[in-house]
């Protein structure tokens, strides 16, 4: 097994972040003067404009949008593309002060999160850059008991404190910040109070180091997928569901939670092979829900080019002294 370097893959992740600050917050003034349907309107000449002038989003928008419809993409699919992500960017603002009341939010499987809570000791809420985060935090309306910890790297976390206080200075994100040793006790102590954990892990944000990459197959061509959350999952002992909220036009969200895996139980002999099989399963229920809803891809760059000459077996953690006090 071999794991790489990817400079490439975290300068366009701090690229893209603060993009989505920028335009998050030229949002926030347009949709707190304007409200909503009037917001929306103006979102068409916005998305036309980058449609125009920003070529490389465009380029690989269409390469990803190819892959999945199985045909070549036509700009107005393209189109379509860059707008669901915009509208998704634009209802943040309404979701971070709490305004559901403005949406048709569907909740699928949230038996699995109610089971989890039930339980007392938290699980790993896994996700992609696929649909809206935010949306998620509609499920706490029907359970108050619930509380969702978000693990990223520092970087990210000071991009979504700003972000949270451009839209709503009272809303606060409980972040565990990741490249440290004492991530995974922090991680521990919020599960231990029967807190959720939350993590996208379609890709990672490492700075600096080496990832772990499992190479699978996804929609149509092999590419590496992040093996780590997974192994912390399994180091944790925790169940893991995936979560996904899914943009469907207008102002509805489908919320989906899937069971994913259960490290509760698990022999240490028996961790690597779950893992593996946790990351196939992952990998496969994303698929399935770009197939479903193709626009919800948020990875804006060459998500298989970069994702190239993957390992094909997990590496150690990178926080291998915490890993250690849980590894046993």
């Amino acid at each position: 097994m071999s794991t790489r370097k990817h400079a490439s893959h975290s300068s366009w992740a701090e690229r893209q972040e603060r993009g989505n600050l920028t335009l998050l917050r030229l949002m926030t003034r347009l949709s707190l003067w304007l409200g909503r349907p009037v917001g929306r309107v103006l979102l068409r000449a916005i998305v036309l404009y980058f449609l125009l002038f920003a070529p490389a989003t465009r380029r690989v928008s269409a390469a990803y949008l190819t892959r999945v419809l199985g045909r070549p993409a036509r700009w107005r699919d393209v189109y379509r593309h860059l707008l669901v992500f915009a509208t998704t960017i634009h209802d943040r603002v309404y979701l971070l002060n709490e305004r559901f009341d403005l949406f048709d939010l569907r909740v699928h499987g949230g038996e699995f999160v109610d089971a989890a809570l039930a339980a007392g000791r938290g699980a790993l809420l896994v996700g992609a850059h696929f649909g809206s985060f935010e949306v998620l935090r509609a499920i706490g309306r029907t359970r108050p008991g619930l509380r969702v910890a978000v693990m990223m790297y520092e970087e990210n976390a000071r991009n979504v404190s700003a972000a949270l206080a451009t839209v709503n200075p009272a809303v606060k994100h409980d972040v565990i910040s990741l490249g440290r040793p004492e991530a995974m006790l922090e991680a521990l102590g919020y599960l231990d109070e029967g807190a959720m954990i939350g993590m996208l892990a379609d890709r990672t944000l490492r700075q600096e180091g080496e990832r772990a990459l499992m190479s699978l197959e996804f929609l149509g061509e092999r590419v590496g997928f992040p093996v780590d959350p997974m192994r912390m999952a399994a180091m944790l002992r925790r169940p893991v569901i995936f979560m996904t909220g899914i943009y469907r036009g207008g102002n509805r969200y489908d919320l989906h939670f899937e069971a994913l895996a259960d490290f509760s139980d698990t022999p240490r002999g028996e961790r690597a092979a779950q893992v593996r099989a946790a990351v196939q399963r992952y990998v496969a229920l994303l698929e399935q829900h770009c197939r479903s809803a193709p626009e919800n891809w948020f990875n804006f760059f060459d998500f298989w080019r970069e994702g190239a000459e993957p390992a094909d077996e997990p590496a150690p953690p990178a926080d291998a002294s915490s890993a250690r006090i849980f590894d046993t």
